[in-house]
């Protein structure tokens, strides 16, 4: 029944304003949504609904009142309109339209439309479609496809449904309108909707789904939250949080490691660089490489820390080159990277690999970048394992720009910026003094200080600035700001903020607040730099009594959470980008301090005075210890509220009026109904008055409320900041809709309900809806004066967001399908991420609220509360989700004390009502509490409606029973230290609590108890008690005969509530058994399967209640049992269990263990094993199969776990636990009949066809039902096209086998000999190829598939779902059938030549043909489910579970293992399976298994090499040796230990003889090998060699990709192909294999062909049908019914661990094993893998000439350019090698002859492409180091120089794998070569042999871009060892074979050495006109001054005449 009111418009309006309708029935209101800016007509178009549980009478009203809305004043009335809802009760369907009527019932001209409809009881209604009720807008609604709407709400008639699902569809309409149409959802529900099903099944869902449907597709129909539909909603309580513990603040072992591989472009001339390493304060240095810019290092360096992640993830990791660092100088730096922790941790897999990062100068922003280093860097925290790239050669050129290190989304050109931090002042901070000093000086000097000296210290990516200190103030003012200058966008996520207190001794953090970066920019294309404020930011520590000593001091540091508020602190941060070509800029990074203009008061936003109120409706579960004082609890917000140490909170005044306002404000206050002014005498009051606490039980005592519930309330000042708030708080409301809608669906897939899809597209749904209410409401009063930029710029970018979000979420809701749920559950996951993001509001606004618990004045326990949580707004979304509800807090420890099991018990449980919000709109702070109340105010505030009441005292309330139905618990928490416990459960109710019985010895125990509790008293109204019954706590205990119980987890849950007018029937009642997580801390601690119900008892007593069968079992005593209905039904099943052996087992108190035997026990039954009498001799059974039958409910979800138990039967009957394991979920031991005869027949042939069409269109004539499976080539194609592309349509994939072809190469290649040179690679000599060319084309072959799959964007674990999707999808479409054969295919085949990935690869890449075998990135038992296709491994476990985390792990407490298996069915069993032939009844369904009898076997193992080894030794390095231990064989490989290596190839195979079962586990281990002490352990690693044995996988030896007879590939298994086949098809029971005509064989119904020849070492041919088994062998998984894929040949990657650092990889280890049982022919001899050895050669290199040297010096006589050039040139390392051709002096135009020969004998691996150097590292060194480093050749020309250095002028380096091509002339020698700009051919010198040219030299100039600096003709010749011996030749230009004298010019000369010849040529050729016009000028002169000289006495002789 229901009443639906559709109010349509509300017309002539007068003015223009917001309007709001309120909708009044039977005392409940509804508020419309608020209309903005309407003019004259308002339209709501707005459907209200009341479901109504009694006849609607004729005489009732329904009020319709329309308001102008204000946000700031109340609500001004325009008009009611009152109507008797007698025409509606007669008609059910009215429409009117009609004025409305004023304050003085005066009628107005505005006038209202609305339509009411009233739907009776007996729903004779008419036709009415919701179509209607949803008005039209649903069509109008962003276009939403009808479909939608039709198939959530299809217009059927309602009278043709059963009941029940009638009103879920009524439930369900107002929730779809309120989505539909995003209109607010009413803001109380209604109490009285009784005809309501709570709880409705999933499956009534369905069918209601597919019903609904309409025939519609399945695959858009959605159900939107069951939650809202179903059960009530909770409106007066909000939901408990259920995990307890701070997680922050506790420590974890972390694992920083580094691999510094080589640096490139490191500007500067000829250096020596050295890298430095840091993390954090630890530093670590790579060794020095001399003279070099492009260092080669490839040094792994390793940081273990034992932190919390909060410091861990702020540790900076800095990355600097140092030129020419030594003892004595610590050298210069050249440039560093610095990145936080945290930003490598947020990369896919922890990790950076092989990235380059960029260096830069601090000290001088405006240079530029600085070089590059290439690394890898990855932080492992315990437990995560990090997937590396396999390590091969890398020899792909390195494209540094595209792959720099940065994270995603960062630009490669970084920026320099400016940080401003600003910081203005700080309010309420403690105190940080002891007042007795301060008494002192009060007394002497007579005035009261503060006591704090407060400063401000800023921490950003690794530096730190500080404020000044203000001296002892409260309150300082600094208006300082800190400026930091870093790249932007900086690789540090969080600046931390710390106000500190300045001290003599030590200053010590008063508190701590982190600003995250990317909570206040966006980096988006329409994003906004850095920005923040100026706003308050809280912060939070210890609590605010000063003690010396705080043992809460962490706090304050910012780690763990704040239980107490320090202080507030205003600041602002803004980022300026630096132009660094502007000359006035300061250069350097060093952090400054000035002065910052200071802000007005009023930027935070207007003082407003703020409500907070609360009622404590109840304080149970007190811990005892606090049990004995009276209690009392206060609430704080900020300093407010603090009675006790609250002392230096700023007596705030009420907020100053400005001038002007005075009126309004006075208006206001009189005019608002009878409040008065009530503001000035409102003291608040804090806490509840103290009480004594009374006795619940041994552990917990409760507070005695009763009818009288203490209230408090206190008003506060804050900036108003609310927006900030309400936009949280609204896209909060969305992710937790969102998140419960996600749970919802996991747990359809987990519990395997039908139609998770239409849920999840529900979820979308209201996703969609959510995100488009969230636009329509956060864009409202944006032009707030206070508002932040980064107010505005995170507005719009959530709005963006959520834009696009709710865009995504429709687009995705049409792609949700049955079978891509999983796939688009992990994207809705990424949706919920990014909600969660962006509702952390980074600038506060109100502090958060504590809930402190105080015994005798001390504070015990807290709990805090968002402040945005409990915010009032009169918008529904806005509101914070536990304003005005009924919160249950438990409260805890504060800091430390709360870790561990401390943590765990609560100290108080406390039902609180909590309101906050502003003070004048605090009439409706009571509306959320359990109606039935009185209020008792102060003396004061009597008859002031809105003053707040100081207690409240319930006059109603309400007796009930309450049952608990506890039937069972499972995977509970080991307590005891037999690793088993004896758990109770205690179940706590109001302030009654019960326990259940104590079940000994178990962690899964069915306790199937009922317990009652008598006369409840619950307070308020009966129906709102229906829909918000109080929560129940159970908690799960240890029962210890010493001691008290010790707690093992906690979980809560809610009765359902019957009333007393209902009937105890379906579909309500009985309730349920469901399952409920119990937590311990904040880890899952098991579940709990029970049910409770709480009965009212009504005016006849408890006779109303449903009868409580008494007692049934005699022997329990008066212990009630679950009763019927409740309880699961139950069938007969039978377990088998077989028994086969018992491994590894630990000693038992010191005793060894000698006769075991397993209990197996489940639900009450159970079986024993036979007893094993020598478990030393053998450890097996020896009888194998046993069972029982046991009773087990039918819904295989309620299965009780099963036990196993191991004890050891000792003398005199005796008998001691040795440890246990419970299998928690036996589904996957459930016995599922095969369909048909085969698994799902017709999938298989689909599959088949998808991997191998039938290659020649089918040319063999095949009998109908067999399948073809051809190896044979049509005809030779050429090697490369092997494999042909798929497209869209084909299914084809053709294999072609390599014998026939190799034939037709060689014959080819003879032919082609003669006639041209090939242009791909030859085909490899096999004679050259050896185990490893095999081993480097697979690990190519492997990275090139990864890289495919990434290309391809199919992860693998898609592939993995296809996988087992692929029988259920039914026809799949043409697309996605190729493509699942195409993956299939690559992830099946490792096809020969290039992968099956490649096949569609460009073909440039040309790859020489070499058989592969599989590499295996990680063990081969998680490739192949653990080998447990039939027989599984239980662990044993012993001793308690770790508390804490870093305790005790399941490794550690393992004894020993189960070997055996399970199988669990119905018991009848199907006919078919004990029919079958062969059927042995003593085996059951465990037929065809081996006998467990003793075996002796060869175990070969094959170690490959290791990788990433942790370094052992001091010097970053490990010399690393093999150990093997198998039983009592053990093999340590000491002498040859490999010296100072990390990656280290040991090639080596080891035979061990052991006995299985006796000796089955296989440890490999490396240790260091140390000259004096013990040999460390690097790390191990453990292989369950017997599940490999007996595997159907047939993992002892590998299956190979091709047979051959010898050479490199030669077959390793003693049985040839054609046994292998023979016998699986024996054991399996299959029809084969029949070989016949050659080439050809039929397993079953399947035929392979392939090549029927082999060739023999002479290649001689003989016929085999080896191939073609082979080819069987390969695809053994596609025989029906026994098919399994065979292990390949392969090498599988293994991580080594440390039991010292458990969780955390200590490196990888490659290698195989092959066992041969000893009764089977010997194989032969192991295959050779050892190490390939270097290869010695010789290089000549001849410089002949150089040209265009730049001139370097100028002439000492003349000041002429010129250079003394000489070439310097090496092979290995500037120090080992370097050769100087002679000096050509002077030389005036850069030309120079040399004529020089340089020798380089060297080693060399061509497979790695490295040369091997051997060498000591130092004087010291106790032996020689190999190093491997890459083959470059480097010349270079300097510039001689006698008195000082020489000078460097230009170099080049030549890879001698890939370098240019030298020119044919000077000329056409350019720059271009060198740098890569211009595509010049490479060429190898190891193909070439020979190559002679020019090459540029290069060096970098001020600018640092680089010059050319000259050229160098050169010749190149590389000879083998033996062809260097045969022809050799002399150093320089000396005997044998000398090369001829160069003809050096005459001028090249030392002029200080023949001064003559200086003269000569110097002076006479240069300057001889020059000195003979000197001369003559000379002689002039002296022939002028003789002259003049003379003058005067020939003057006076001519005048006097003498």
């Amino acid at each position: 029944m229901a009443l639906l009111v559709h109010l349509k418009t509300v017309s002539e309006l007068r003015g223009r304003g917001d309007r709001i309708a309120k909708v009044t029935f039977r005392g409940q209101s509804f508020y419309s949504r608020v209309l903005e800016n309407c003019e004259d007509v308002a339209d709501f178009d707005e459907t209200f609904r009341w479901p109504v549980a009694s006849n609607i009478d004729r005489t009732e009203m329904l009020e319709i009142q329309i308001f102008n809305y204000s946000k700031v004043f109340s609500n001004k009335l325009i008009g009611t309109f009152r109507m008797v809802l007698q025409k509606v009760v007669e008609e059910n369907h009215v429409e009117v339209t009609e004025t409305l009527i004023d304050d003085n019932n005066a009628i107005i001209k505005t006038s209202l439309c609305v339509e009411v409809r009233y739907q009776a009881t007996d729903g004779k209604v008419g036709s009415w479609d919701d179509g209607d009720f949803l008005g039209d807008e649903s069509l109008q609604e962003e276009e939403k496809d009808s479909q939608e709407t039709d198939g959530l709400l299809p217009g059927s008639r309602p009278s043709s449904r059963p009941p029940g699902e009638r009103s879920f569809r009524r439930a369900g309409r107002s929730v779809f309108s309120a989505m539909k149409l995003g209109k607010n959802r009413p803001h109380k529900e209604d109490p009285q909707r009784q005809d309501e099903p709570a709880v409705l099944e999933m499956e009534d869902l369905d069918d209601l789904a597919i019903r609904l449907g309409d025939g519609l597709d399945p695959d858009s129909v959605s159900l939107a939250s069951v939650t809202a539909l179903t059960t009530n909603v909770s409106n007066k309580r909000s939901k408990p949080d259920i995990k307890m513990e701070p997680s922050a603040g506790r420590p974890m072992d972390y694992q920083v490691s580094i691999t510094v591989i080589e640096a490139r472009q490191l500007v500067g001339l000829n250096m020596d660089p050295v890298v430095c390493v840091e993390v954090g304060d630890d530093k670590k240095y790579t060794s020095m490489k001399e003279s070099t810019n492009c260092p080669y290092y490839n040094e792994y360096f390793v940081f273990d820390f034992h932190v919390s992640p909060d410091i861990m993830f702020d540790k900076i990791i800095k990355i600097s080159v140092i030129h020419s660092k030594n003892l004595l100088r610590s050298g210069t730096l050249v440039g560093s990277f610095k990145m936080d922790v945290g930003t490598v941790y947020a990369q896919p897999e922890h990790q950076f690999y092989h990235k380059w990062a960029i260096l830069s100068d601090p000290d001088d922003i405006s240079a530029g970048l600085k070089g590059y280093v290439k690394c890898d860097v990855a932080v492992v925290g315990k437990g995560d394992n990090i997937k590396t790239p396999h390590k091969a050669n890398e020899t792909e050129e390195d494209d540094i720009e595209g792959n720099l290190l940065l994270p995603e989304g960062v630009p490669a050109e970084r920026q320099w910026a400016r940080f401003y931090v600003k910081i203005y002042r700080a309010e309420g901070l403690p105190r940080m003094n002891t007042s007795l000093m301060a008494n002192v000086k009060k007394a002497f000097i007579g005035e009261n200080k503060d006591l704090v000296d407060p400063y401000v210290q800023v921490f950003f990516a690794g530096q730190k600035g500080k404020t000044s200190v203000q001296k002892s103030s409260y309150e300082p003012l600094w208006n300082e700001q800190v400026i930091f200058t870093d790249l932007f966008p900086p690789l540090c996520k969080r600046m931390k903020v710390q106000i500190r207190d300045s001290d003599k001794v030590n200053d010590v953090a008063i508190g701590t607040h982190f600003i995250d970066l990317r909570k206040i920019s966006n980096d988006g294309d329409r994003g906004f730099l850095p920005t923040l404020g100026p706003a308050w930011v809280n912060m939070y520590g210890s609590t605010r009594n000063y003690t010396l000593l705080d043992e809460h001091q962490d706090l304050n540091e910012g780690l763990g959470e704040g239980v107490s508020f320090r202080a507030r602190l205003m600041l602002a941060l803004a980022v300026e980008i630096l132009d660094t070509s502007n000359p006035e800029l300061t250069s350097s990074t060093e952090v400054q301090v000035e002065q910052a203009t200071p802000v007005s008061e009023s930027c935070t936003g207007k003082m407003e005075e703020f409500f907070l109120f609360g009622a404590f409706l109840e304080a149970s579960m007190i811990d005892r210890k606090n049990g004995d004082k009276s209690v009392t609890f206060e609430v704080t917000i900020g300093n407010y509220g603090n009675e006790v140490d609250g002392l230096s909170r700023p007596q705030r005044p009420r907020p100053r009026k400005e001038p002007g306002d005075e009126e309004e404000v006075d208006l206001i206050q009189n005019s608002s109904d009878d409040e008065g002014d009530d503001g000035g005498d409102l003291a608040s009051v804090s806490s509840t008055p103290p009480m004594r606490p009374q006795i619940t039980d041994r552990n917990y005592f409760h507070l005695p409320y009763l009818e009288r519930k203490p209230c408090i309330y206190i008003k506060s000042w804050w900036p108003d900041q609310r927006r900030r708030l309400y936009n949280a708080n609204i896209v909060d409301h969305i992710a937790d809709k969102l998140e419960e809608g996600l749970n919802d669906v996991q747990e359809m897939i987990k519990t395997e309900k039908s139609y998770p899809e239409r849920r999840l597209r529900g979820v979308l749904e209201e996703l969609s809806c959510g995100c488009h209410r969230f636009l329509s409401l956060a864009d409202k009063d944006q032009g707030h004066s206070s508002c932040t930029r980064l107010d505005r710029e995170r507005l719009k970018s959530c709005m963006r967001e959520l834009e696009s979000m709710g865009q995504q979420a429709r687009s995705l809701r049409a792609q949700v399908k049955r079978h891509t749920v999983r796939d688009k559950l992990r994207l809705c996951q990424n949706f919920l991420q990014k909600l969660r993001f962006l509702a952390d509001e980074p600038q506060h606004s109100i502090p958060d609220v504590f809930v402190w618990m105080m015994s005798n004045n001390k504070r015990v326990a807290y709990a805090r509360v968002p402040s945005k949580d409990l915010l009032f707004s009169i918008v529904e979304e806005e509101l914070g989700k536990d304003c005005a509800k009924v919160k249950t807090l438990f409260l805890k420890l504060p800091g430390k004390r709360g870790f561990g099991s401390a943590g765990w018990t609560v100290q108080a449980k406390l039902e609180l009502y909590l309101w906050l919000g502003l003070s004048k709109q605090r009439k409706d702070f009571l509306c959320g509490l359990p109606c039935g109340f009185e209020e008792v105010k102060v003396a004061q505030g009597l008859g002031l409606h809105s003053f707040p009441p100081i207690s409240l005292v319930y006059t109603k309330k309400q007796a009930f029973q309450l049952r608990a139905h506890m039937y069972q618990a499972r995977s509970l928490f080991a307590a005891d230290s037999s690793g088993l416990s004896d758990p109770f459960a205690r179940v706590f109710f109001i302030n009654q609590s019960q326990c259940t019985e104590v079940l000994n010895e178990t962690l899964c125990p069915t306790w199937d108890q009922m317990l009652v509790f008598d006369n409840l008293e619950l307070y308020g109204e009966a129906q709102e008690l229906r829909d918000d019954p109080p929560i129940i706590v159970i908690e799960i205990y240890d029962q210890d005969s010493m001691g008290k119980a010790d707690f093992m987890g906690r979980t809560f849950a809610k009765p359902l509530v019957k009333m007393a007018d209902e009937a105890y029937c379906p579909p309500r009642f009985p309730p349920q058994l469901e399952y409920y997580q119990i937590y311990r801390g904040n880890a899952t601690a098991g579940d709990l399967l029970a049910a409770f119900e709480l009965l009212q008892i009504g005016p006849a007593g408890k006779a109303d209640l449903p009868p409580i069968n008494g007692p049934v079992d005699v022997d329990r005593g008066p212990i009630m049992p679950v009763p019927v209905g409740i309880r699961p039904v139950l069938s007969k099943y039978r377990v088998e269990v077989l028994f086969w052996g018992l491994r590894d087992l630990k000693r038992v108190n010191l005793a060894q263990v000698d006769r075991p035997r397993v209990d197996i026990e489940c639900a009450g039954k159970g079986v024993q094993s036979s007893l094993i009498h020598n478990y030393k001799k053998n450890p097996n059974f020896n009888t194998l199969v046993k069972w029982f039958e046991v009773d087990l409910p039918e819904n295989e979800l309620l299965h009780p776990p099963l036990n196993i138990r191991v004890v050891d039967c000792r003398a005199f009957g005796r008998y001691t636990l040795v440890g246990s394991h419970a299998v928690s979920s036996l589904r996957r031991f459930i016995y599922r009949r095969p369909d048909g005869s085969a698994p799902s027949w017709n999938s298989t042939v689909r599959h088949l066809q998808g991997y191998h069409g039938l290659c020649n269109g089918g040319p063999f004539s095949c009998p109908t039902g067999e399948v073809v499976v051809s190896m044979e080539p049509e005809v030779p194609i050429k090697k490369l096209e092997t494999m042909v592309k798929l497209d869209a349509t084909s299914d084809a994939i053709i294999k072609v086998d390599v014998a026939e072809e190799e034939k037709e190469k060689k014959k080819k290649k003879k032919k082609k000999k003669g006639t041209a040179e090939e242009p791909e690679e030859e085909e490899p000599d096999q004679s050259m190829l050896d185990w490893w060319s095999k081993y480097f084309a697979s690990i190519d072959t492997m990275k090139e598939q990864l890289r495919q799959q990434e290309v391809s964007g199919i992860d693998v674990e898609d592939k993995e779902e296809m996988d087992s999707s692929e029988g259920l999808k039914g026809p799949m479409k043409g697309k996605e059938k190729a493509r699942a054969a195409k993956e299939e295919k690559k992830k099946r085949t490792q096809g020969p030549g290039p992968g099956p990935g490649q096949g569609s690869e460009a073909p440039e890449k040309k790859k020489p043909k070499i058989d592969e075998l599989k590499v295996y990135p990680k063990e081969l038992e998680s490739e192949f489910d653990n080998f447990e296709d039939w027989l599984h491994t239980f662990n044993l476990l012993r001793g308690k579970t770790g508390d804490d985390e870093d305790g005790s792990t399941e490794e550690e407490r393992t004894v020993g293992r189960f070997k055996g298996s399970l199988c669990v069915y119905k018991v009848p069993l199907p006919e078919d399976v004990s029919r079958e032939a062969g059927y042995d009844p003593t085996y059951g369904m465990f037929q065809g298994i081996p006998s467990n009898d003793p075996i002796n076997v060869l175990v070969r193992i094959y170690v490959v090499r290791a990788t990433d080894l942790h370094p052992a030794d001091i010097n970053g390095k490990a010399d690393p040796y093999i150990a093997i231990r198998l039983g009592k064989t053990d093999i340590r490989d000491k002498e040859n230990y490999i010296s100072k290596q990390l990656n280290p190839v040991f090639g080596k195979s080891f035979d061990i003889e052991a006995s299985f079962p006796m000796e089955s586990m296989l440890t490999v281990a490396v240790y260091d090998w140390d000259l004096v002490g013990t040999d460390d352990l690097i790390g191990e690693t453990k292989i369950d060699l017997e599940n490999r044995f007996y595997s159907k996988h047939r993992a002892t030896c590998g299956i190979a990709h091709t047979y051959s007879i010898h050479g490199y590939n030669i077959w390793r298994d003693p049985m040839k192909p054609s046994q292998i086949l023979t016998r699986l098809c024996k054991e399996g029971k299959v029809d084969g294999p029949h070989f016949g005509p050659p080439g050809r064989v039929k397993v079953a119904n399947h035929v392979f062909t392939g090549p029927s020849e082999v060739e023999d070492e002479n290649g001689q041919r003989k016929p085999t049908d080896e191939h073609v088994a082979l080819s069987a062998l390969r695809h053994w998984e596609d025989i029906p019914r026994v098919g399994c894929r065979l292990v390949p040949e392969h090498v599988e990657t293994r991580p080594l661990l440390n039991p010292d650092k458990p969780g955390i990889e200590q490196g990888r280890l490659e290698l195989w094993v092959d066992m041969f049982p000893m009764d089977m022919p010997a194989p032969g001899t192991p295959l050779d893998i050892s190490p390939r050895k270097p290869k010695k050669y010789e290089l000549r290199v001849i410089v002949w000439n150089t040209d265009e040297v730049v001139l370097e010096d100028d002439d000492f006589f003349t000041g002429e350019k010129s250079s003394d050039i000489f070439v310097r040139g090496w092979l290995k390392g500037q120090q080992e090698d370097k050769q100087d051709t002679d000096v050509h002096y002077h030389s005036l135009t850069g030309e120079g002859n040399f004529n020089w020969r340089y020798l380089f004998p060297f080693d060399y691996l061509a497979a790695e492409e490295k040369i091997v150097i051997s060498k000591k590292e130092s004087m010291f060194s106790w032996d020689e180091t190999e190093y491997k480093i890459p083959a470059r050749l480097t010349l270079q020309i300097w510039d001689a120089d006698h008195f000082s250095a020489d000078d460097f002028l230009g170099a080049i380096e030549l890879d001698l794998n890939r370098f240019p091509r030298g020119a044919k002339t000077a000329k056409q020698c350019t720059m271009e070569m060198a740098t890569g700009e211009v595509d010049v051919p490479l060429v190898s010198i190891f193909k070439q042999k020979r190559v002679k040219g020019w090459w540029p030299l290069l060096a970098r100039n001020e600018n640092d871009e680089f010059e050319l600096t000259g050229k160098v003709e050169a010749e190149l010749h590389l000879l083998t060892a033996e062809e260097a011996e045969k022809n050799p030749v002399g150093l320089a230009r000396n005997e044998p074979d000398p090369l001829e004298k160069p003809n050096r010019p005459d001028t090249a000369f030392v002029w200080f050495l023949n001064p003559l010849k200086s003269i000569k040529y110097l002076i006479c050729t240069r300057y001889k006109w020059l000195i003979i016009k000197i001369v003559l000028a000379l002689l002039g002169l002296l022939l002028l001054a003789l002259f003049l000289y003379s003058l005067p006495g020939y003057m006076v002789k001519k005048l006097l005449g003498a």
